[in-house]
């Protein structure tokens, strides 16, 4: 769901008089890529992206192969997965009692079958003979005890949220648990797919103690169990050979942490890293170029925003965000941050989580939003009239990837032209996640590049976060109208009756501009000529993608 970094370009039409405007936007796009160094594009930007749901079949088995990674994971302890450098390992060492597909659908995982006899009841029936990573064998109370972990106060568990409709999780059987809902809940099964249903030992989590998740086994039972963690260099994977379904096509994976986006690039182009997901959009080119491997992309389920964290001040006037919005350079961004990769958007939510409404609902989810096509001298006029004229505003930037500095800056270029003084705040790459995770870390931010993802193909996970009280509702928003509409969505299993009511939260949040959407973005992906078989969908964040990675030849 989360930052860059966590996806067929549209151009939109601007009149002459706003050409200069535009172009000294994209000026200063090209001075902070000069001052970051990253690798010359070597290439045209990408303009046509052709999206395919996983790479050719490997046709062989490799003794192992080494992934480039943006930071490196500070725990990996399921309990906090939520976003890309953790969820990219975990993904491949623990598993769920569902599973998301490189096609984005749900198929069984741990649990071999899921029913729902009433609509407050799930009941999971467990593969049988499935083994831990520490010798155990799984059983029902593993499956009480991993959920009850999320359930934890103590643990602070950020998938908590998706466990408040929860009553109780009983094991009703050696292989069977029931999951008893307070009420209701059309996410909740979903996201047993996602980091949230994952299993792991009770024993081994609780002979580690307080060090599950940074060292020792992490006791799941995937197709990779956790190996040496070189910590700030690299964290490895070992095949393990009593894994339950298809073996691992590899022996051994290698995640080398590579904070630099000119370092993965040229780890990636001299070999050093064999592929990696989460691509350096200013490297684009240069890959697809390269002659030594090949640049996939995939839907992402993802959207590029700009984060509102604070409404205390200036942005708590909705002209102030509106006037923000008229005055980005959207489709500027695209060419620049997003290697041309990407397609300009008004809607929080992308095209491809609508996928089962019907035509009239996407007519309001999409069709029907406002479209605040740029204008600055509307937005200037907001800014007057909100009397937040001269206002100081800060936004975070980090030499994370271009996806985030250079939104950063088109932000800040938007609020120098219509009024606004829009400062940056630099941030670490390996501290960008706690922006989601530590309110201290958001203290003195009133924005951030946002590239969120959904854990699952429904547009409430995203439409959610504006709930009071939401684990990502940084801005403390609150709506009584919008907190009924998204419990009546979550209450509602039929799929089109749902995504009905989901249209609705999507106008609210685009009229209120409670983040400001600025593109889709597909997943990227590179695999040199040595391997081949990773999807290039979202899925790698749940789905165990590196036991599908083998010999290309």
């Amino acid at each position: 769901m989360t930052t860059p970094p966590p996806r067929t370009a549209r151009r939109t039409d601007r009149p002459f008089a706003r050409l200069a405007a535009a172009t000294a936007v994209l000026a200063s796009f090209a001075l902070v890529a000069a001052c970051s160094g990253p690798p010359k594009s070597g290439g045209a930007p990408v303009t046509e992206v052709t999206l395919s749901k996983s790479t050719p079949t490997a046709k062989g088995e490799i003794d192992s192969f080494t992934w480039a990674v943006y930071a490196e994971p500070p725990t990996l302890d399921y309990t906090v997965a939520f976003d890309y450098p953790q969820n990219t390992i975990l993904s491949n060492v623990c598993e769920s009692l569902m599973r998301w597909t490189p096609g984005l659908t749900l198929e069984p995982g741990l649990a071999q079958k899921a029913t729902n006899p009433d609509p407050t009841t799930w009941v999971y029936d467990l593969r049988p003979n499935v083994r831990f990573h520490d010798g155990g064998v799984m059983s029902a109370d593993d499956v009480v005890y991993s959920l009850g972990r999320q359930m934890d106060p103590d643990n602070a568990a950020a998938w908590a949220q998706n466990f408040q409709n929860v009553d109780s999780v009983t094991k009703t059987g050696p292989l069977q648990v029931t999951v008893k809902l307070k009420k209701p809940d059309s996410q909740f099964p979903q996201y047993m797919a996602t980091a949230a249903g994952v299993v792991a030992s009770k024993a081994g989590i609780e002979a580690a103690g307080k060090d599950y998740g940074t060292t020792g086994s992490l006791a799941c039972t995937g197709p990779f169990k956790l190996g040496t963690w070189n910590k700030g260099q690299s964290i490895e994977l070992e095949r393990f050979d009593n894994y339950w379904g298809t073996k691992a096509k590899s022996k051994k994976a290698v995640f080398r942490v590579l904070t630099d986006p000119s370092a993965r690039t040229n780890a990636m182009l001299s070999g050093e890293a064999d592929g990696g997901y989460l691509i350096p959009t200013e490297s684009y080119a240069r890959l697809r170029d390269s002659g030594v491997g090949k640049l996939y992309f995939g839907e992402g389920l993802s959207t590029v925003n700009v984060n509102i964290t604070n409404m205390q001040g200036p942005l708590g006037d909705v002209r102030v965000r509106q006037a923000l919005s008229l005055a980005l350079d959207r489709a500027g961004f695209v060419k620049a941050g997003l290697g041309g990769a990407g397609t300009v958007t008004h809607s929080l939510t992308t095209r491809a989580a609508w996928a089962a409404a019907p035509e009239s609902t996407l007519k309001t989810a999409l069709d029907g939003l406002p479209r605040p096509d740029r204008n600055i001298e509307q937005a200037k006029a907001l800014i007057k009239e909100a009397g937040a004229t001269g206002k100081t505003l800060t936004v975070a930037t980090s030499s994370i990837g271009q996806d985030v500095s250079l939104l950063a800056t088109a932000v800040q270029a938007a609020g120098t032209q219509i009024g606004l003084d829009i400062q940056l705040k630099t941030i670490a790459p390996n501290a960008f996640t706690a922006l989601f995770t530590d309110p201290a870390a958001r203290e003195g931010i009133d924005m951030f590049p946002l590239t969120y993802y959904d854990s699952i193909t429904d547009p409430l996970d995203l439409l959610t976060n504006f709930k009071t009280g939401a684990y990502m509702n940084f801005a403390g928003y609150s709506d009584k109208q919008y907190d009924a509409l998204v419990d009546q969505a979550v209450g509602t299993y039929e799929p089109e009756k749902r995504l009905e009511i989901e249209a609705k939260l999507q106008k609210q949040a685009a009229e209120q501009l409670l983040w400001i959407p600025v593109a889709e973005w597909p997943t990227a992906l590179f695999l040199n000529k040595r391997i081949t078989g990773a999807p290039t969908t979202i899925s790698y964040m749940y789905y165990p993608w590196a036991a599908d990675v083998g010999a290309a030849q």
